[in-house]
């Protein structure tokens, strides 16, 4: 990957050894610590457009998730490897080794629901929490009808068990890598996307290890996400951090009721609107997510 354009210019370089494995991240700023999670099927790639407005208030990390870019791929078998509450400590052990104790996060689609169990798991390492263009796991589930499963269809076909999707996607990656990005946008093309940001995708996707990564997240979200959010919500557990819902309005963070009803049912500080774009927002929209972001974590 080492002939991939540098899009974070002027930003250090990291290569975090954690209990877990190694991590990736990218960093610039002087302030608060903000941590930037991204989501499937991209890469810390994913806040090019929005990381260097954000690090003129805060200190800004942007690192890869297990599984994908430049980070370790842990072994996993039945999404044991990649359930949320297991990124989450990868996330406080990334933010610890680079001096912060407490931080803001900001996660979109799969980096959210890291932000989400984070938040919920480990409320005193939490400042705020923003997420992008999704609902909470279990909610997604429960609100899965005809519609929501022929747009999320992902959701069932990676939770499969293995190798029937690893099987399937393997030997058309970048195929499938493309339909997926295209579909989930506003203009259902790749125009949104910097072909330079692309190529990050493309290089971080188009691995056996990789593939077979990102189908344990998923399996995870069908199994072992879910039944720890259900757990949280028969204990009354909330989110104690103020919250920001962002999402497109032509995206797939909605649910069957208003989005931000819903998110007022996990986290009653919750604040959140609808913006143009569909479902990748740092990149359909970046001037318009940056300014929430900045709004919310500076107040």
């Amino acid at each position: 990957m080492n002939d991939l354009a540098d899009l974070f210019p002027g930003f250090e370089t990291h290569w975090i050894d954690t209990g877990q494995g190694r991590f990736f991240a990218r960093a610039k700023g002087d302030g608060p610590p903000l941590l930037l999670l991204h989501g499937y099927p991209q890469t810390h790639v994913e806040w090019h457009r929005i990381a260097p407005a954000l690090a003129e208030r805060f200190r800004v990390v942007a690192m890869d998730l297990r599984g994908y870019g430049w980070s370790s791929v842990p072994p996993s078998a039945k999404g044991e490897g990649y359930a949320k509450r297991v990124m989450a400590r990868d996330a406080i052990d990334v933010m610890q080794k680079l001096g912060a104790l407490r931080f803001h996060v900001a996660g979109h689609d799969r980096g959210g629901r890291v932000g989400c169990r984070l938040a919920l798991d480990a409320p005193e390492r939490l400042l705020k929490l923003a997420v992008i263009d999704i609902i909470p796991t279990l909610e997604r589930w429960e609100a899965m009808d005809s519609a929501g499963a022929m747009a999320a269809y992902h959701w069932t076909f990676l939770a499969q068990p293995e190798p029937l999707p690893e099987t399937l996607i393997g030997p058309n990656a970048v195929y499938y890598l493309n339909h997926t990005l295209a579909s989930w946008t506003a203009s259902k093309n790749l125009a949104a996307f910097d072909p330079r940001a692309l190529a990050h995708y493309r290089a971080g996707f188009n691995e056996p290890n990789r593939i077979h990564a990102a189908c344990e997240d998923y399996r995870a979200g069908a199994a072992i996400d879910r039944d720890d959010d259900a757990a949280d919500r028969a204990a009354g557990r909330k989110i104690a951090a103020p919250l920001l819902a962002l999402w497109g309005g032509r995206g797939l963070g909605g649910g069957g009721a208003s989005t931000l009803d819903i998110w007022r049912r996990w986290a009653p500080k919750a604040e959140g609107r609808e913006l143009r774009g569909g479902h990748f927002l740092p990149e359909e929209n970046p001037d318009e997510t940056a300014a929430a972001l900045l709004a919310f974590f500076a107040d």
